[in-house]
């Protein structure tokens, strides 16, 4: 709530709702505290370097230019919620994902999703064989702060509220970290168009599938990795408790701006670059069975592998009978990783840092990652 002092009110960020808008419909968004929604201006500087006069004088001034406005960048955290509705698997954060992995349209009648998702009875899945594509998903932000002093979704630029919007939205990036004692969380960054103070904003009809739910966390610390490979001449299993991780999912987009002088150009929208998908894990150094110390001997031999393929399977929550996450969980399917020699840390117990970076199965393919799947309770 904002507190009056004397004509002016003090915000608070823990007082905030975000809202993602795609044509008719309306996704509320829960983040956690550190979220951020920033925009700044490219200038030109022009200086002047010249000699003496006959006084002894030189101008030394400046004059700058504000050439356009940089686009927007926002970022948050959700924490990983799968859930059930109407005997389907949903996730809070589902509008996320389907606009990061394409250009997407929601039915909300059906439900579906018009690419790169498929939501079923028994999982929800994200794939990326939709994303070779110059733009993905956009969508429109809101950022209404002080929005739990309002008794409704129908809100109003006034008194201790103020509402932002950021058009155009796209998302660039995602990670999950496996940090072992916490709840699993998604850390979601992207750009977008002018950032914009407006008027009010009617949330009523936001989907809140699974908001309310208390059973839809997932905790790191069941998170398991199945690794395999035929590395050393046949397949081979490793055996690999995790101490903690990562994965990073980037689109790596750039926001065009024209440069027509004499006003200040804004944002005109999102071209994809590369897809890049990596991350890393850590474990113990262990001596068991193809262990951790068999993983980086074999990876230390394999001269002859200019670049190798581990499949990695990472079960977030634990994993079930079968290739399925463990409800609720998720499910990080990548068949061809790339290993690069583990790092050695020598910490009170000895451990291992493994790098590696998802590939697809030819330069032209989408399936570094073939299967996000989400089950639920």
């Amino acid at each position: 709530m904002a507190i009056a002092v004397g004509a002016s009110n003090l915000y608070f960020s823990r007082d905030t709702k975000v809202f993602l808008a795609q044509g008719t419909n309306v996704w509320e968004i829960p983040v956690l505290n550190g979220y951020a929604f920033n925009q700044s201006t490219n200038t030109s500087e022009i200086t002047l370097q010249e000699m003496s006069d006959s006084a002894g004088n030189s101008r030394r001034g400046r004059k700058t230019f504000n050439d356009s406005i940089a686009p927007a960048e926002w970022s948050f955290s959700t924490y990983v919620r799968p859930t059930v509705a109407a005997a389907k698997v949903r996730a809070v954060e589902e509008a996320l994902w389907a606009n990061f992995v394409a250009a997407n349209a929601y039915t909300a009648a059906t439900p579906a999703w018009a690419s790169g998702v498929a939501i079923g009875a028994s999982a929800l899945d994200f794939d990326f064989s939709a994303s070779n594509k110059t733009t993905l998903g956009e969508f429109d932000l809101y950022f209404v702060v002080g929005a739990n002093n309002v008794s409704t979704r129908n809100y109003a630029a006034a008194g201790d509220t103020v509402i932002y919007r950021v058009p155009k939205a796209s998302i660039n990036e995602v990670t999950i970290s496996f940090d072992i004692d916490g709840i699993a969380t998604l850390q979601w960054s992207g750009m977008g168009g002018r950032r914009q103070e407006i008027a009010s904003y009617d949330a009523s009809a936001a989907i809140q599938t699974g908001i309310n739910n208390t059973d839809n966390f997932i905790r790191n610390r069941l998170t398991q990795l199945a690794i395999s490979s035929s590395v050393t001449g046949s397949a081979k299993t490793y055996d690999v408790t995790l101490t903690g991780g990562s994965i990073t999912m980037t689109n790596n987009l750039t926001y065009l701006t024209p440069e027509v002088m004499g006003i200040v150009n804004v944002p005109l929208g999102h071209i994809t670059g590369a897809r890049t998908i990596g991350g890393n894990f850590t474990a113990y150094l262990d001596e068991k069975t193809n262990g951790t110390i068999d993983l980086v001997e074999d990876l230390g031999n394999a001269l002859t592998q200019v670049t190798n393929s581990f499949a990695l399977d990472f079960y977030v929550g634990g994993k079930a009978a079968g290739d399925a996450p463990r409800p609720p969980g998720l499910q990080f399917k990548i068949p061809n990783a790339n290993l690069v020699i583990p790092t050695i840390n020598t910490d009170d117990v000895m451990g291992v840092s493994v790098d590696f970076s998802a590939l697809p199965s030819n330069i032209s393919g989408t399936d570094e990652v073939t299967k996000i799947s989400y089950t639920a309770v």
